[in-house]
């Protein structure tokens, strides 16, 4: 068969199937998009579009959704991206009174994140995209009607007819940020979007490294194990207690309290301290040693958090390893309540394992320290949490107030809106909070002469806040002061997510709510040891605008803090440090002592 012959039985196969299959019908598009609003990656679309001819008289019949379509001839392959629309109805003022039954459920609004528009979660990528508007309908005489149709002159709602910035993705592998560009494409009459991509950083790039400082580290546990066996034959000095930490290099927080208990009570103890920044700061041979050496003879051992060093170890028989953890509560899933989870423990892992004690606020929370941490339930002590104290101490409450205003006084006078959230990611590597959720030019325009509002951003986060210039007489970044409790007490308002900061807040009876704009797919990603919603001592909000009304209406479901405060707080008394120091380090029975109280009165 020759050349000519193959494309006249091709073209013929053409023509039948062009015969059987006639092009859908095109239907007149009525349309207006009324706003285009844009607050960093996030596009806020509202409007309205109809078929003409193609009734929409209940919600039940139609879907929209903005379509991307690359730039094909400029492109190696063809790629689409279908962003669902909610449904909503028609302003009375945009149709006739014929065309109002006739076209109810034509309007459409919605939020497209382009940070995450992917399966994966991932910003749009590299490309040029043409923006379409598709309605598809459920017809009951025309049976199923589907058309793309673009948006039309939409330059008018764009900022100088232009809108321009960074989209960031963030996981375990891969660091990736595109700039995003958005203008009129004057032929197609639409929005024309286009993303470039600016940085793509690879860990595996860096896999050498990563090899050497886990060399390192594996030579620093056989150093630290090798010693501590020959210690392990000197004598436990009784009244020995050393405090590690590899998170602070201070002695605050939950140590801090223990601490000055300790001093307070006079007691006669040998302290040893070894606190350092974090994991990645290196141990000297000699700090290694002496580690070593403390970690064998010390009665008590005392951590406040992941102490990788020490889990490969047996602790003896006559002393104890204590963890007093750096959060309140629990919340979260974390540790072995993981396993099976993105960024869990291997069930194999040895950390945390070798806990004798640790300490919680709650009998309520035991079961879920214990799981978390892979102990006994008898090992979990609810003590209460030495750094809690604070918030029944007026005293100190009102000098860290009087302290802050002089510090910055740009919060006399004014309330305080502080913003404390959790970040996103598995973990330190990939945390990341996407700042681009909260509309700052809304809240500034709506709370500014009555409040300022504090960003306290978790240390993991890689990307920082960003304050434009014009805003900077109302937000303000603190995310670098240590002690966020401190911060609390100057706070009217806290605004979080999935942070533990909630359980020391509840302790003020002041309000709080709950910016979870993600709530769906973080439970089912991280998942909680309590129903979220039922959970939360405040009101929920998944966008700026409930926040905006939350505040303005004072709207904060208060009436769920006391019974919060009552699950999660065994005590209510300021003295969990003095429990602490009696319970844990002098080994007292208060049950017993507080029965012979009772007997000799």
């Amino acid at each position: 068969m020759t050349k000519m012959q193959e494309h006249d039985e091709k073209s013929d196969l053409e023509d039948m199937l062009l015969v059987e299959q006639p092009s859908k019908p095109k239907y007149v598009v009525k349309k207006k998009i009324s706003s285009l609003d844009w607050n960093g990656g996030i596009l806020h679309i509202k409007g309205y579009a109809y078929l003409e001819g193609v009734s929409i008289e209940n919600e039940d019949m139609v879907y929209k959704a903005l379509v991307l379509k690359n730039e094909a001839e400029l492109a190696e392959e063809y790629v689409e991206f279908e962003l669902p629309l909610e449904d909503d109805i028609v302003p009375d003022s945009a149709l006739s009174e014929s065309e109002k039954k006739k076209y109810k459920w034509a309007g459409f609004k919605g939020g497209i994140n382009f940070s995450a528009v992917t399966k994966g979660g991932a910003p749009l990528p590299a490309d040029v995209y043409n923006a379409f508007i598709r309605i598809e309908v459920e017809h009951p005489q025309l049976g199923k009607v589907e058309q793309d149709f673009p948006l039309g002159n939409v330059s008018k709602l764009l900022n100088n007819n232009f809108h321009s910035t960074k989209l960031e993705f963030y996981s375990a592998r891969r660091l990736i940020q595109y700039n995003l560009m958005a203008t009129q494409n004057a032929k197609l009459k639409t929005l024309r979007i286009a993303s470039t991509k600016l940085k793509d950083v690879d860990p595996a790039d860096l896999i050498l490294t990563e090899k050497t400082n886990r060399k390192s580290f594996f030579i620093q546990k056989l150093i630290l194990r090798f010693f501590y066996s020959i210690f392990c034959l000197f004598p436990i000095k009784e009244n020995r207690v050393i405090f590690a930490s590899d998170s602070r290099e201070e002695m605050n927080g939950n140590f801090g309290f223990v601490y000055e208990e300790m001093l307070h009570q006079k007691l006669d103890l040998d302290y040893k301290f070894m606190l350092k920044p974090s994991i990645d700061d290196k141990k000297s041979i000699k700090e290694l040693i002496q580690l070593a050496f403390w970690f064998a003879t010390s009665k008590k051992i005392i951590l406040d958090d992941f102490y990788p060093m020490i889990y490969p170890l047996k602790i003896r028989e006559k002393a104890d390893l204590i963890q007093v953890w750096h959060a309140v509560g629990a919340f979260k899933t974390f540790g072995y309540s993981r396993i099976g989870r993105p960024g869990g423990p291997n069930i194999k892992s040895r950390n945390h394992r070798n806990y004798t004690k640790a300490i919680v606020s709650s009998k309520n929370v035991v079961p879920h320290y214990a799981e978390g941490f892979g102990i006994d339930e008898s090992a979990v002590i609810p003590t209460g949490v030495p750094r809690t104290d604070i918030f029944f101490d007026e005293q100190y409450k009102q000098e860290k107030q009087k302290e802050l205003h002089e510090q910055y006084p740009f919060l006399k006078g004014k309330k305080v809106i502080l913003f404390a959230p959790t970040f996103r990611g598995n973990g330190q590597s990939s945390a990341h909070y996407p700042f681009d959720v909260l509309d700052l030019d809304k809240l500034y325009k709506e709370f500014k002469d009555e409040y300022v509002f504090l960003f306290k951003i978790h240390p993991f986060v890689n990307n920082k806040v960003t304050i434009p210039y014009q805003y900077v007489d109302f937000f303000y970044d603190f995310s670098e002061y240590r002690e966020v409790n401190d911060l609390l007490f100057i706070t009217d308002i806290l605004i979080t997510d999935y942070s533990s900061v909630c359980f020391e807040y509840a302790l003020l009876r002041k309000p709080m709510i709950f910016f979870a704009y993600d709530v769906e797919e973080y439970i089912q990603r991280r998942d909680f040891y309590f129903e979220y919603q039922s959970f939360i001592p405040g009101v929920l909000a998944k966008t700026t605008d409930d926040i905006i009304y939350s505040i303005a209406h004072e709207k904060f479901e208060q009436e769920r803090v006391e019974p919060f405060v009552q699950y999660f707080f065994d005590d209510l008394d300021g003295r969990a440090s003095e429990r602490f120091v009696k319970q844990i380090i002098l080994e007292e029975d208060l049950d017993s002592e507080e029965n012979g109280n009772e007997t000799n009165v």
